[in-house]
């Protein structure tokens, strides 16, 4: 299914580009990847709720159906075919041949049926109850094993991106049966497919480090000849503190980590052209940056609060102070240029305008009463904590109290989740099919965390999952783009630039050095749902 790949990308440094791509891989060594998160929740991938970090260590041990490429399409991967009829109302998905689990047991269509049954909370052999795939998939009507190696859906409308949603940014892991029916830990004790394995259960130490070994009947070939993956062992650490996973790079203590932050990025970027360190940056495929409002509950269910705050923001300012003059994108919408839904103009507010959005302040009041002072919840990380402080000044000069509170990331998750919230900055909606973001936006969704119930995005929503023709599919997201522009549901800030920077001798995370995916075309360059894994390898 076609998508979107926009967004600059680029690295710097030793060995990046062209002279990076001239080194051959080395086989061993273990490497040691900063990530700014814990996974608390563990890797029960049909009860989780993954954020980047977590998503890093499931395409470690997990592999999804499919996975996109370098054009946006979505390719098979741990399926050989994906297919759909001619009215995409059945896809059907073909296990590919001689794949076995870290525990022995073979990939079947069975097993496939099976995760994908527990995915979207229908009966049958497994001990899993979802929630957010629960909605993803609804669309589902059946799952059927119609082959040796055949699994045919069938889905209650058309779904033309539904390829697309076997990836999930890829929190769409195929677990072994083991896992599926496992009632005591199926957080800790995983089984997958993937290039990496957990020796033990006890081999994640929450908080510490998450260690993980080769796994030696990967089916991944190297174009040496030999299975994926290069490394013999692959350690995450969490380093919540973006300054202290810089710093931890710089002395050696790791081998690679990820960034999003913009000082880290502009130091990095100094270190990169020092030789220092090898790095990779792009916002393809990115996300966006936003303030999420819980439009549920007053003041934030009426747009002339919600168009008050857009415009309480001076864009230009936000850029010195907060990105640090970085040349990252405003964002005027979920979708980012390349996308087939981007607009250049959404109609969200983007220019300051104090006096409108008082007098907005002041109408609201007028009618319903004064507002009450809010509260922002932000993560603990200094960066957060700079933005949350940055935009309760800004509010203040509106007329808006604003309180701060701070928790960690899953905490976070889980009060979007569960509407335990007023505000809260967030980062969501990675790049691909427009119709991914469906159980976001869509209402009543419990994935819909800014719990807005909009009768013309909805709309708009439907019509775009079943419409074929590629330019009227992409009318409709414009559309819906400038409904959420008008609307201000959410407060949108930037595209989302991640990068990762490595020791020099660390390879196979970049455009340059990433391997291919098995169907010979380039993997995605977007770093917003992570890499792949098998391809990392270690010089020195």
């Amino acid at each position: 299914m076609a998508g979107a790949c926009g967004g600059k990308k680029g690295g710097g440094g030793g060995g990046s580009g062209e002279d990076a791509a001239d080194v051959e891989p080395v086989r061993g060594g273990s490497a040691t990847y900063g990530v700014e998160a814990e996974t608390g929740d563990g890797w029960c991938l049909q009860e989780g709720q993954l954020a980047i970090s977590g998503i890093l260590v499931a395409r470690s041990i997990y592999d999804t159906l499919t996975a996109p490429n370098e054009d946006g399409e979505y390719v098979p991967y741990l399926a050989e075919a994906v297919e759909p009829s001619e009215d995409y109302t059945q896809w059907t998905i073909t296990v590919r041949e001689g794949v076995t689990f870290h525990d022995g047991t073979p990939l079947t269509a069975e097993v496939v049926k099976n995760n994908l049954d527990a995915y979207r909370g229908a009966e049958g052999q497994h001990a899993r109850s979802p929630l957010l795939f629960l909605f993803v998939l609804d669309n589902i009507e059946s799952v059927e094993v119609t082959g040796e190696r055949d699994v045919t859906v069938t889905t209650k409308v058309p779904w033309v991106g539904f390829d697309g949603f076997l990836y999930s940014s890829g929190r769409l892991g195929i677990t072994a049966q083991a896992q599926l029916d496992d009632t005591e830990s199926c957080n800790t004790d995983l089984i997958g497919t993937g290039p990496f394995m957990l020796e033990d259960p006890s081999d994640w130490v929450e908080g510490r480090e998450f260690r993980a070994v080769k796994n030696p009947d990967y089916w991944q070939e190297a174009p040496d000849g030999e299975p994926y993956p290069y490394l013999d062992e692959l350690v995450f650490q969490p380093i919540i503190e973006s300054e202290q996973r810089v710093n931890a790079l710089l002395s050696g203590d790791i081998d690679l980590a990820h960034f999003s932050g913009a000082q880290d990025i502009l130091d990095l970027r100094e270190e990169a052209e020092a030789g220092t360190v090898r790095a990779y940056e792009t916002n393809a495929n990115g996300e966006v940056g936003f303030l999420q409002l819980n439009n549920s509950k007053p003041p934030f269910d009426d747009v002339r609060v919600r168009r008050a705050m857009a415009l309480a923001i001076d864009r230009d300012d936000y850029r010195e102070v907060i990105n640090k003059g970085a040349d990252f994108e405003n964002a005027s919408g979920p979708f980012a240029p390349g996308s087939p839904g981007y607009v250049e103009d959404s109609g969200f507010p983007m220019a300051q305008d104090l006096e409108e959005a008082k007098r907005l302040i002041a109408e609201y009041e007028a009618e319903v009463g004064p507002i009450p002072s809010l509260t922002y919840q932000a993560t603990p990380g200094a960066a957060t904590q700079e933005l949350a402080l940055y935009l309760q000044q800004t509010f203040a000069e509106i007329g808006l109290e604003i309180d701060l509170q701070t928790v960690q990331q899953d905490a976070l998750i889980d009060n979007a989740i569960s509407g335990s919230y007023d505000m809260m900055g967030f980062r969501n909606y990675p790049g691909g099919d427009p119709d991914e973001l469906y159980v976001w936006f869509k209402g009543q969704s419990p994935v819909n965390f800014s719990r807005f119930d909009d009768p013309e995005v909805n709309e708009l929503l439907d019509r775009g999952r079943s419409e074929t023709d590629p330019e009227a599919r992409a009318e409709i997201y414009q559309d819906l783009n400038r409904r959420m522009g008008e609307q201000a549901f959410s407060l949108w800030s930037t595209y989302t630039t991640w990068m990762i920077a490595s020791q020099p001798g660390v390879y196979g995370y970049d455009e340059a050095t990433m391997p291919d995916l098995p169907d010979g075309s380039r993997p995605s360059l977007g770093l917003a749902a992570g890499h792949p894994m098998y391809g990392l390898w270690i010089t020195e």
